[in-house]
């Protein structure tokens, strides 16, 4: 809604401000009526037993729209209550609605239409008044004038207070709505990626055991055997993990959370693979301990990268690389060869590469992925690994 145009008023609202406007004309009429010659205020026919009530009406009338045109119709109501004193309520009650706007020019243009009005009325009626200077003829009118400008000035102004409280609150709203929008988006995306990094790595191992064990009729029964307890073994560890992850979103918020794989468990993920058939190697010259945050991406990275090897280049050799030292930079390296045997590839949600640029990206790291020219793939992350106090003191 326009600042300018005021809130659309009830029938209660609008018929209590005409009726105040109507009574407060009547005791200017009835005074006017005293001072009249004897038997002209009660003379059928007259201008103050006729004309003047009619006019007072048609301004009352006129206020309905006081609202839609504001300037236009404080003038005209001003101006008509020259010819009538029963008006001067109706011309108070548009010299205060214009007021609420606080605008100058217009209560200027208003105020001088009134006081110059009230002078026209008092030549209307042959009233006899004792000479006496013009400033005393102005006052009246004048101070009816400035009591009418200042209660609508404060109206106005409180009018503008009550909007931009509102306005302040729905903004208030509107915000806190955004935020919870984007902080159940950020929980939906760390569910997904916590949902993703702990089931695909075993899944992909399952499927590539899987399609080993329905590819190969060479195997014998011990290498049968051993893939069948790795089937077996990965999916109870990915059972295990789901479980845990569905623990702890039912967990208690006021509860700890168990703590994450981090650097350290990287030759444990690297064994699971290769007890489920990948090759792989592992190349580490990383000296000291980092964040849990950095050794937590770092571990997430690993798993990754091995999940895409078995799902995409299944008998291919895959080389890790850890290389850094605190104050520096973590560097961390999958590549994988090609394919070496073609089996049914499992079913890709497709959101793994990018729920992992998203962990590196919150951790201040940088990610890069790409085929190789050997027709390989290699996967690369830098983190961030600033020095901790105590060993910056050392």
């Amino acid at each position: 809604m326009n600042a300018d145009v005021a809130p659309r008023l009830g029938g209660w609202q609008q018929a209590w401000r005409l009726a105040a406007a109507a009574l407060l004309g009547i005791p200017v009429w009835l005074y006017t009526g005293v001072l009249l010659p004897r038997g002209q205020a009660t003379e059928t026919g007259s201008w103050f037993v006729t004309g003047d009530p009619l006019v007072a009406i048609g301004c009352l009338t006129v206020l309905l729209l006081r609202r839609r045109f504001p300037l236009a119709v404080s003038m005209t109501v001003a101006i008509a209550s020259t010819v009538s004193t029963l008006a001067t309520g109706a011309a108070l009650l548009a010299l205060g609605s214009i007021s609420t706007r606080r605008r100058p020019a217009e209560i200027g243009a208003v105020v001088l239409a009134y006081v110059t009005a009230s002078q026209f009325t008092v030549g209307l009626y042959s009233i006899q008044s004792p000479p006496g200077p013009m400033w005393t003829e102005l006052a009246f009118p004048a101070l009816t004038a400035g009591i009418a400008v200042a209660m609508g000035m404060a109206v106005g102004a409180r009018r503008a207070e009550v909007r931009s409280l509102r306005d302040r609150a729905e903004s208030a709203e509107r915000e806190q709505t955004a935020r919870a929008a984007q902080a159940r988006a950020l929980e939906r995306n760390r569910i997904a990626r916590e949902m993703h990094d702990v089931l695909a790595h075993r899944i992909s191992l399952v499927a590539m055991q899987a399609g080993v064990l329905d590819h190969r009729s060479d195997l014998t029964a011990k290498e049968n055997r051993v893939l069948i307890r790795g089937i077996a073994d990965s999916s109870h560890q990915a059972l295990e993990e789901l479980r845990g992850v569905l623990g702890v979103l039912r967990a208690d918020p006021g509860r700890p959370e168990p703590p994450q794989p981090s650097l350290d468990r990287i030759p444990d993920l690297v064994a699971d693979a290769r007890a489920s058939g990948l090759d792989v190697t592992l190349t580490t010259t990383v000296t000291g301990t980092p964040s849990d945050v950095v050794g937590r991406t770092c571990y997430r990275i690993v798993q990754e990268g091995l999940t895409n090897a078995a799902k995409h280049a299944p008998g291919a050799h895959a080389h890790i690389t850890l290389t850094g030292t605190a104050g520096d930079e973590l560097h961390v390296s999958v590549h994988n060869s090609p394919a070496t045997t073609t089996i049914a590839r499992p079913p890709t949600s497709g959101f793994g590469l990018l729920g992992l640029s998203e962990r590196i990206t919150l951790a201040g790291g940088r990610l890069n992925h790409h085929p190789t020219p050997d027709n390989g793939y290699l996967l690369t992350a830098q983190l961030p690994w600033p020095r901790d106090d105590h060993e910056k003191g050392t």
